[in-house]
């Protein structure tokens, strides 16, 4: 199969992508490795304020249950949201003439 990024015939991932292209992406992202940060905040503040802070007010234990799984949800959702808008950020710039396997 041919890369989708690149078009070279080279054996892809699950991304539709080649290993050299999947290697460029990994280096580059690195860069912004403080991407997790957020979702993780976001995550905590669901979880304590759902699972800590509603029993607190005499909501039932199963409400805290349902924090833990919602604090979860958030984390998750906003790593996808954030994973989504690197990787289309990344096809947004150019491809330097070095990463382009196969091509003279």
């Amino acid at each position: 199969m041919t890369c989708q990024r690149c078009t070279a015939d080279a054996p892809v991932g699950a991304t539709g992508w080649c290993r050299d292209c999947e290697l460029a992406y990994d280096t580059w992202v690195r860069r912004h490795a403080s991407d997790i940060v957020l979702p993780t905040l976001a995550g905590m503040v669901v979880l304590c304020t759902v699972a800590v802070g509603l029993p607190l007010l005499g909501v039932g234990g199963l409400v805290a249950v349902g924090g833990v799984f919602a604090g979860f949800g958030t984390l998750a959702g906003l790593h996808r949201l954030s994973r989504r808008r690197r990787r289309r950020q990344f096809l947004a710039g150019d491809i330097p003439r070095a990463y382009l396997p196969g091509k003279t």
